[in-house]
């Protein structure tokens, strides 16, 4: 009896731990295939909230990976020496869902480096960066919450111009501070750009400029017309004179023509 009930448990028991084992081994295979999609200088892990976690901070790399998996979520790329992002750094990630760039060395975005981040990309993080201004091609349509402090920003009409169009981190917002200004004579120096944004007018001497370039440029054009017009009248003037001395001269060639034809008849 002993012996058949140990039997009896023992056949269960031993399909539970080979069922387990199988799961094991699955869940070993399908973590190894997503490690094997992960770039050399990354670190890959599932994501909670599904897709994948890559890791590729404090690399020293100079520019973002390629064959970075297309289930990418949350990509870390903070800590390294990059210092542009092209326009085709992240295509082919369509559910990239937050971005970190921060503590690098970036200068430039290009036009387009986000635009395939548009509907999935919620976070963005380019603080403590070189980031003096802003292209707004380079962001398109994005509306991910954006980290703009800690950049050496140069306050001027462009940067002006484009910062509305970002949906800002507000807790970041106090650190957004202009490094330089232009006019330098606004004083906007060492002050958070959301302060002078609302007081000063950075396109002011901009439109100033701008008006008095037309101004120089319309005048040019009224300077070419009548100039053109001056010479049109005089030459036209001159060919009438011409025509209608020759028209005067008409009658004499044919008197002349007469008589001339006369003696030679006569003869």
């Amino acid at each position: 009896m002993f012996s058949f009930l140990w039997e009896g448990h023992a056949v269960p028991s031993c399909l539970s731990l080979t069922f387990m084992f199988l799961l094991h081994i699955l869940d070993m295979c399908m973590s190894e295939s997503h490690h094997a999609e992960c770039p050399e200088s990354c670190f890959c892990s599932e994501s909670v909230d599904g897709g994948l976690m890559v890791r590729c901070r404090d690399m020293n790399l100079i520019a973002v990976p390629r064959g970075l998996p297309n289930n990418t979520r949350h990509l870390y790329l903070d800590n390294n020496l990059l210092f542009t992002i092209p326009s085709d750094s992240f295509i082919g990630l369509p559910l990239l869902f937050k971005l970190d760039l921060s503590h690098n060395r970036l200068v430039h975005l290009e036009p387009g480096a986000f635009r395939d981040q548009a509907d999935s990309l919620s976070s963005l993080d380019l603080s403590f960066n070189l980031l003096e201004t802003l292209d707004p091609e380079a962001f398109g349509d994005l509306r991910a919450q954006t980290n703009l402090s800690h950049n050496p920003w140069l306050c001027d009409c462009r940067l002006q111009l484009a910062m509305p169009q970002l949906l800002l981190d507000p807790s970041s917002l106090a650190e957004v501070v202009c490094n330089t200004s232009e006019p330098e004579e606004l004083g906007a120096h060492g002050m958070p750009f959301i302060l002078v944004a609302t007081d000063l007018d950075f396109c002011a001497a901009l439109r100033r400029t701008t008006d008095f370039a037309m101004l120089v440029t319309m005048f040019g054009w009224f300077t070419m017309v009548i100039s053109y017009l001056v010479y049109y009248v005089r030459h036209n003037q001159e060919d009438a004179i011409r025509h209608l001395e020759y028209l005067k001269s008409l009658p004499n060639r044919q008197g002349r023509s007469g008589e001339s034809l006369t003696r030679s008849t006569w003869l």
